[in-house]
Formats: structure tokens, sequence, C-alpha cells
């Protein structure tokens, strides 16, 4: 019998989120979504069935059924904090540890093929391009220096033809991480999961490397458990300069604190790698431990 039933206002996702807690002392997370979604939730929630068989520490997948003309999805609650509120206050040989974790289980999460009958990764990604820039240069709003956005881009989108397609999380950074008081990781929010290239996952790490660089190096490392090959930094940057160019419109949209939210994280990225001129990032330079091809 349920005694508590919270809602839970964090985050961009369309769905409503509920903490649950029984009388038995039972803790849940529950999700409701739009009937229009029953589909796109079903096999959300049998992919993240199967990662959960794979021992990555996520919230274990309950039930799904539909109730009162909406769709609910019940997990198991992971009880903690959000690591970017909390890897400020950890060590920084902590923060890489668990950055070289979330790289190992998001390989992890890649092992899960997407479709076969799916449009080749360059053709759909190219729409994208082609979207974000449009969507950039039609804003009254630009970047100080944000041409090099474009001419990286431009220079380097033939990178994206012949890529593989895998199950994506969506939204991979510490904001969708949860570390307990014992600092134990785990991984949140699948809700906008998708399928694409594995490496494009990582346009998501500039909101961890602002967060803490170590644990964004971290990441990579234990994504590769070698030296990341130099093709993987070329499209990272690729991917990580596609999304900053639609940030500004996005933030535009919302509100004033955005706009100079997406304004900063690009003096950032631009700050990282040089003006574009470099591809592999100062952070990881500065604290990753693989420096001759073996894992620490």
């Amino acid at each position: 019998m349920i005694k508590v039933i919270e809602e839970i206002e964090k985050g961009w996702s369309s769905d409503k989120k509920y903490y649950i807690q029984t009388n038995d002392h039972q803790e849940f997370l529950m999700r409701t979504s739009a009937l229009d979604s029953i589909e796109s939730k079903k096999i959300e929630f049998e992919k993240i069935q199967e990662i959960y068989s794979l021992a990555i520490p996520i919230s274990e997948p309950i039930d799904l059924d539909i109730h009162n003309n909406s769709v609910h999805s019940l997990f198991t609650w992971i009880e903690g904090n959000e690591a970017r509120d909390v890897l400020p206050s950890l060590s920084v040989s902590k923060q890489y540890d668990l950055g070289f974790q979330a790289g190992e289980f998001f390989k992890k999460i890649h092992h899960l093929p997407a479709p076969k009958n799916m449009e080749p990764w360059g053709s759909s990604f190219e729409r994208k391009i082609d979207r974000n820039i449009h969507n950039y240069q039609s804003c009254e709003l630009k970047y100080e220096n944000g041409n090099v956005f474009l001419k990286y881009i431009e220079n380097n989108r033939h990178l994206i033809q012949n890529r593989p397609l895998v199950f994506q999380h969506g939204d991979y950074h510490t904001g969708n991480m949860i570390l307990s008081s014992t600092n134990k990781l785990s991984i949140i929010d699948f809700n906008r999961w998708s399928y694409g290239d594995p490496w494009e996952e990582f346009n998501r790490i500039d909101f961890s490397a602002q967060i803490s660089p170590a644990f964004a190096a971290g990441q990579i490392d234990g994504y590769f458990s070698s030296k990341p090959p130099i093709e993987f930094f070329n499209l990272m940057a690729l991917y990580i300069s596609v999304n900053a160019l639609n940030a500004l419109p996005w933030a535009t949209s919302y509100s004033q604190n955005d706009v100079v939210t997406a304004k900063q994280k690009a003096a950032s990225i631009l700050e990282w790698y040089d003006g574009m001129e470099r591809v592999i990032p100062k952070w990881y330079l500065k604290y990753s431990s693989i420096k001759t091809g073996k894992a620490r």
C-alpha cells in the first residue's frame, strides 16, 4: 500500500515522475507518459530490462501498464544525489575513477545493437547538421567566434559516413548519474533513448567537463580501456560543435539565463579546443591517466 507519493519536478522530460514509498518502506520511481507513446515506451522498457541484465547499476524495471489513459512505468528507486552536485567535493583521483566507471558502463550500453533496417547514420545526421546550422544562422544572437564551429563542422562532416548504429542512452552526463552516500555510481533517465553512432553520445561530455574535467577524462579512458584513436577525438569535436551551434537558438526560446549558459559553454569549448585548432581537449590531456596506450 502506498504511504508517500511525491511528484519530482526536476528535468526536461515530458514524462511526469513520482517518488513512491510503500507502507513496508519500499521505494519506487514511477513515470507516466501520454497514451500515444505506448509503443516507444514498450521498447524503452524492454531496452532498460536488457541493460539491467548487463549488471549496469540502473533502476530495476518492475512493471509497465496503462492506467487512467496514460502509460505507467515503475522502477526501483535509487537513493543519492546527482553526480554533478557531489563530484566537486571529491578528490581529483576519485572523480577520475568514477568517470572511468561511467565510461565502462557506457560501453556496455552501446553493446545493444540498433535495428538492421535503419537509415544509414551519415544521411540522417547530415540533416541534423544542416538543421542546426540553419537554426544558428537564423538566430538573432551569435557566439563570439562562433564561425570557428561552422568551419570545423564543414571541414569534418564527412567523418560521419559509415558509422555503426547502436542503442543510445540519449543524455549521458553527470546530471543523469546518481552517487550514493558511499559514492556508488548509478545511471538514470533513459527517456531520451535513440539509435545512432555510439561516439555521438559524447556530445554531452562538455556538461561533465565543466563540472569535473577529471571525471570527463576518466569517462573516455574507461570507455576505451586503452589509448583512444584520433578518429574518436575528431568526431567528438564535431558532435560537440554541432550541439553547441543549436544550444543558442534553443536557449533563446527559454530564458536569458539559458542564453548566458549557452554562451559560457561555447566559450569553454573554444578554450578547451584552442578555437577548434586542436582535436583533443585540454582537460583530457591534463587528467587522462592513459599515456602509452595502457589503462592505469
